[in-house]
């Protein structure tokens, strides 16, 4: 089902975020007839000759398929309605592979829980050190369509791809995909984990995609051992044939030598930034894509020594007073806020958000030894302070109410009473942002404004 399949074809775009708009641009120059589905009026998408419904609109007669943005869950209403009336229902990934032109660039792809940013711009810098014109692409933000259809073509792609994406997607197959971690997050989308665990696995479908895994997950290795193309894993001690992994804080690969077993140096693992066995772990994913792709082990030794990280990743805003401060504000999840929270000897934790029906016992007790304090905010702290009353009753514990403009200004002076020098005060608030932000990086930004405000204070 190519380009031309389109031409006259009524197709429903649901949501016109970045991706929705782009979708909806790509599909009406291809000569297709577009109602897009959104909360609020879309005139620049009118002005192009899309039609604009509300959600809860009844859908046109004639739709021949319906192309989702992600928060479009399987159970929502308008997905319901589409999958009833016997429509095709995909997302912007989905597209992009199905519109891809002949000669196109391989996807080099990249799912987890956790770390997916981070691999996918390390994967961009170690083909942009080859030589190779690349992209980061897919869930990082710059949508795919935009990629594949560049008129100036790219000679690979670096493609982040979420659980959502994956649920859309039904011949989506990358020539490599690398799935770095399995922790329960998302369910109250995927229903359970199962489902969740299924969608990333979707990245290995095809037959031909090289799949890498990491073995120190166990999640990840049983769902490894059943992908049905080449198998390639990764791993934080010392690799086996066929493997990646350390030895002797040197990052080798043992996977893609010309001789079986053949090891290649590909740098040291104390220059893996950010810091932390997770971003190590995330090194070695990256390098076994690109290597998969032919990137020698020098290209990749340079581009972990120049990686520069995403911002709100495990990043030190201030010091102030003997005591560091942290943003990890992208840990959204518990499993992603325990790669931070253990990264230091003694914390107060920032936390608190929506926790997307996940459980946080387990990370309060894995992490009660190393808590100088807590500050809980957002609207699920309640469940985040009972699991402290249990797990870490030692812990004082500063809740603050507040969901208004002036609330990280109340968190960072509460940190500040609790911590002492020495003392990491860390944001990795173990949830999601939107009950109080509009993004991860807004939370991050609020809260580097206010550790800055606290910084001047203190001068």
């Amino acid at each position: 089902m190519g380009a031309g399949w389109y031409d006259g074809r009524h197709v429903l775009v649901a949501g016109a975020g970045v991706s929705g708009a782009t979708v909806t641009r790509v599909l009406l120059g291809l000569g297709a007839k577009v109602t897009v589905v959104d909360r609020s009026a879309q005139p620049e998408l009118e002005a192009l000759g899309a039609a604009v419904l509300p959600e809860g609109a009844p859908l046109p007669a004639d739709l021949g398929q319906a192309v989702v943005s992600p928060g479009f869950s399987p159970a929502h209403p308008l997905v319901r309605a589409c999958l009833a009336a016997g429509l095709e229902v995909f997302s912007e990934p989905e597209l992009a592979w199905r519109l891809r032109p002949e000669n196109a660039a391989p996807w080099l792809a990249v799912t987890g829980t956790n770390g997916k940013t981070t691999t996918v711009t390390m994967l961009a810098g170690m083909l942009a050190a080859a030589g190779l014109r690349t992209v980061a692409t897919g869930n990082i933000g710059y949508p795919l369509l935009s990629a594949v259809l560049d008129p100036d073509p790219y000679d690979v792609l670096a493609v982040e791809l979420s659980s959502f994406q994956l649920h859309w997607s039904a011949t989506l197959a990358p020539q490599a995909g690398a799935l770095l971690n399995l922790a329960d997050d998302h369910l109250e989308w995927h229903g359970d984990f199962a489902a969740y665990a299924g969608a990333k696995a979707n990245l290995w479908r095809g037959e031909a995609t090289v799949a890498v895994g990491n073995l120190d997950d166990e999640r990840v290795a049983t769902a490894l051992a059943a992908a049905p193309g080449p198998r390639i894993g990764f791993r934080l001690g010392v690799p086996g044939p066929g493997e990646l992994g350390v030895v002797e804080d040197l990052l080798v690969d043992r996977a893609f030598g010309g001789d079986p077993g053949e090891a290649f140096e590909l740098g040291p693992a104390g220059e893996v930034s950010p810091p932390g066995a997770h971003n190590v772990a995330n090194a070695l994913a990256a390098a076994a894509l690109a290597r998969s792709h032919g990137v020698a082990p020098e290209h990749i030794a340079a581009a972990i020594r120049g990686y520069t990280p995403e911002p709100h990743r495990n990043a030190r805003v201030a010091t102030i007073g003997g005591v560091d401060w942290v943003d990890d504000s992208k840990a959204t999840n518990p499993h992603a806020a325990a790669a931070s929270l253990t990264a230091y000897p003694r914390i107060v934790w920032i936390a608190g958000g929506q926790l997307k029906g996940v459980d946080i016992a387990d990370l309060v007790r894995t992490v009660a030894d190393r808590l100088a304090g807590a500050v809980l905010v957002g609207v699920d702290r309640a469940e985040i302070g009972e699991a402290l009353r249990r797990h870490a009753p030692h812990v004082p514990v500063a809740d603050v109410a507040s969901t208004d403009d002036g609330a990280m200004s109340e968190v960072v002076a509460a940190a500040a009473r609790l911590a002492a020098p020495g003392d990491t005060v860390l944001l990795a608030p173990a949830a999601a942002s939107k009950d109080m932000f509009t993004s991860y990086s807004h939370r991050g930004e609020a809260f580097a404004a206010a550790v800055g405000a606290l910084a001047r204070d203190a001068r």
